[in-house]
């Protein structure tokens, strides 16, 4: 019934929008309808829990074990706050005439149908599917990344159809080596995956490797990982704020569930460590470029783009230390990283719509123009840089750990450096944004109330996580931990 509520419920909205013409009753219904496809999640968890955690496989097609519900849960709080957020967002873009209230029923449709991609991602058995599933995340974004319809956000989403394209053509690549072994050497001629995961211990080593670097490298771009970040800056910096959100928070964080699932296929026959290289590998990568081009960013919202691909690169190493709590502690960085990085980007939002311009020399003096967004940003990058007590800081603190523990003691100073780096950065960039003097002509600006609402709501996560992580919560990233290391 819950696994139904969550797949129906995008579905429903999608088609109520059709009816419904008037953009604050369409956007009220909509966050309504991702509240009680949040509950639904939450439900989900605890009867899983409860259960023993066992996997549920329904019909062949949906499987559903620790990893999906995190996924899952991961996906509905970012969506719910993006779908409140949306409310007075939409409203002044109409009044503001940069949509029509007729496009507002586009943006409606297209904001569920991409939340629906994402969501039944981490439900689907099939890996044919999945892959579809993912492409398709590919299509209906490209429109909203292109949705104001001028000179930069169409040039930004070709450029993210192209290359995300071409990425995800090496991961059907990689989907077709693991099918060849599946089947020439298990017998399993099916792409569902728990048949193939029965299997796995038989898939040849050398075409599993291959197979799993394809892989790396086609979801891989889709997340984010550098070298093939390079979509990320332009399609965050022209998508509605919104949807930067979900794209920063969620996107980013299914294409990696969409790996995992292939590196668990890959342990029986070539062992978590050689996955655990490549990960490693990326994740510096990704640090490293990072920490460089946030320096010179002089756009507030591909200033945050550059930061998410720091802390894809994070997630990354945390994943590639492993056994010695890695694995933990890149799951858990990954979800203070989606409530963060969305709460940024609204932040980021309300400052565009004041200011008129994503210039961060243009929009200085925040806090006295818009008191709530200046501290709420403010507070967002404390978080963002990984200072007590908030969550960001302990995902980062038990991913040092695991770097100690695996004894990768160059990788940890490494990581260090360039995470000085990026904090250098944004402390500049976001100081002055906040802090600075406010330039004159620029009239005082108030955030809508639903504005207010998704920014404490996010906040709830990024300092109640800091302060105590729950126990359910801490068992279902013990589980996903057992289950990514075939345990």
């Amino acid at each position: 019934m819950l696994i139904a509520l969550i797949i129906i419920i995008p579905v429903f909205l999608i088609t109520l929008s059709v009816f419904i013409r008037k953009v604050r009753v369409l956007c009220l219904i909509n966050a309504l309808g991702y509240l009680i496809l949040l509950a639904a999640c939450v439900l989900l968890l605890k009867d899983f829990l409860a259960k023993g955690s066992p996997s549920i496989n329904l019909w062949g097609w949906i499987y559903i074990d620790a990893l999906s519900i995190f996924f899952l849960l991961t996906t509905a709080v970012v969506s719910f706050a993006a779908s409140v957020y949306s409310i007075g967002y939409i409203r002044h873009e109409v009044a503001e005439q940069k949509i029509s209230v007729r496009k507002t029923g586009a943006y409606i449709q297209l904001f569920n149908l991409f939340c629906f991609t994402m969501l039944i991602v981490p439900l689907l058995n099939n890996l044919a599917l999945v892959w579809i599933a993912i492409e398709m995340t590919t299509l209906i974004s490209a429109f909203l990344v292109g949705f104001y319809n001028v000179k930069e956000s169409i040039e930004a989403a070709w450029k993210y159809i192209i290359i995300c394209s071409v990425g995800i053509t090496f991961a059907l690549l990689g989907i077709i080596f693991f099918y060849y072994t599946s089947s020439k050497d298990a017998g399993i001629k099916s792409l569902e995956w728990a048949s193939m995961l029965s299997g796995s211990g038989m898939f040849n080593p050398k075409i599993v490797k291959l197979a799993l670097i394809f892989i790396l490298v086609g979801y891989g771009t889709k997340a984010g990982l550098a070298p093939m970040h390079n979509w990320l800056p332009d399609a965050h910096s022209q998508a509605l704020s919104p949807i930067s959100a979900l794209l920063s928070g969620v996107l980013l964080k299914i294409s990696l569930y969409a790996i995992l699932r292939f590196v668990m296929l890959a342990n029986l026959s070539v062992g978590y460590a050689y996955s655990a290289k490549f990960f490693v590998l990326f994740g510096l990568f990704s640090i490293l470029i990072a920490g460089a081009f946030i320096l010179v960013q002089k756009d507030l919202k591909r200033l945050l783009a550059y930061s998410s691909v720091e802390n894809i690169g994070l997630i990354s190493l945390g994943l590639g230390f492993g056994a010695f709590g890695g694995i933990f502690a890149g799951l858990f960085h990954a979800f203070n990283h989606a409530v963060t990085k969305a709460l940024m980007f609204f932040c980021a939002g309300n400052a565009v719509s004041a200011y008129r311009s994503n210039n961060m020399n243009k929009m200085q003096g925040m806090i006295k123009l818009m008191p709530f967004t200046g501290i709420a940003m403010f507070l967002g990058f404390f978080a963002l840089i990984g200072m007590p007590p908030f969550s960001i800081f302990v995902s980062k603190l038990l991913i040092l750990i695991a770097a100690f523990g695996s004894k990768h003691y160059f990788l940890a100073a490494f990581m260090l450096i360039f995470i000085a780096f990026a904090f250098a950065g944004l402390l500049y960039h976001i100081s002055r944004v906040v802090l600075g003097k406010a330039p004159q002509g620029v009239p005082a600006w108030k955030e809508p109330l639903s504005s207010k609402i998704a920014l404490l709501f996010l906040g709830i996560f990024i300092l109640g996580l800091g302060l105590r992580i729950p126990q359910e919560f801490l068992s279902l990233l013990s589980s996903c931990e057992q289950l990514i290391l075939g345990k």
